[in-house]
């Protein structure tokens, strides 16, 4: 965790239901505060992203892809998977660093000798560069990220079959043919819909071009006032608010969700920085997740 000379008062946070937001087809749950608790569903797509709170509501997610290994994204994960099991739910799948398998297997197996119960998932280790399919329509890509721990972000991809342009100009009849014979008359074609960043500085999306691109883009700032200065926060795998008024051309998404904002900041402050520093709010497009 960060350390700051500052001294501050933590800003109380309520215990609330999770904010909800419907952007084109997908729907947006969840919260983030940076050393708090940091959790996210998507449910259309049933996945979720970290598990530093568990929402009942969430609890039927079949699988979590874990971003690090940080408290605030951790925490619930034993209530999750022990939830799941009071349910009689199938054990959900959990993607999680490599580095990082180890270690939370001796956690849940702490758990399971504490609370005199099995904790049943299945823990999958995931490095940059891995892709998992989930759905016939559906893979998640892993990307490198940039934190003060081992880390990851994950991009949820939408795979869809496209005609080869050589065979455009034949008949079913003939396509089918083809198909039959053995040829490939298709090529994948691929759109991606949620890019999620977790903690990372921001080198994280200059090297990951399908962060910029994705449809909804969910990552972290957790810094915004002048007095945090960049460097310092580079130090331990944050973003700043510079680093995205610097980067605002880049930005391809339908959305940008910013959350994970530093406890030291009220959410007025948060509003009026970034709003004074980015007034058209990359057109609209920016989201401030409170």
């Amino acid at each position: 965790m960060e350390v700051f000379d500052e001294v501050f008062e933590i800003q109380t946070l309520r215990d609330h239901i999770p904010r909800q937001m419907v952007i084109g087809n997908l729907t947006i749950e969840g919260f983030s505060r940076a050393a708090v608790q940091t959790y996210w569903r998507i449910p259309e797509l049933k996945i979720g992203f970290d598990v530093g709170s568990q929402p009942w509501s969430f609890m039927g997610l079949p699988r979590i892809c874990l971003s690090h290994t940080h408290m605030d994204h951790i925490l619930s994960l034993p209530a999750y998977v022990a939830r799941r099991r009071m349910m009689r739910m199938v054990p959900p799948v959990i993607y999680l660093p490599s580095e990082a398998v180890s270690n939370v297997r001796n956690l849940l197996a702490a758990y399971s000798r504490l609370d005199y119960g099995a904790l049943p998932c299945e823990l999958i280790g995931v490095n940059a560069g891995d892709e998992f399919i989930i759905s016939r329509e559906l893979v998640i890509s892993v990307v490198p990220t940039f934190h003060s721990i081992p880390s990851v972000g994950y991009i949820v991809w939408e795979r869809r079959k496209k005609l080869r342009e050589e065979y455009s100009s034949l008949s079913g009849n003939e396509i089918r043919d083809l198909a039959l014979s053995g040829v490939e008359v298709s090529r994948e074609w691929r759109i991606p819909k949620i890019a999620y960043l977790g903690d990372s500085t921001v080198r994280a999306l200059d090297e990951t071009p399908g962060m910029y691109d994705a449809e909804i883009l969910i990552m972290e700032m957790s810094f915004v006032a002048r007095r945090h200065q960049s460097d310092k926060i580079h130090k331990y795998g944050h973003i700043h608010l510079d680093d995205i008024v610097k980067r605002q051309k880049n930005f391809n998404n339908k959305a940008v969700i910013v959350s994970h904002f530093s406890a030291r900041y009220a959410d007025k402050e948060i509003s009026d920085t970034v709003t004074r520093r980015m007034p058209n709010m990359l057109d609209g497009r920016l989201i401030l997740w409170f």
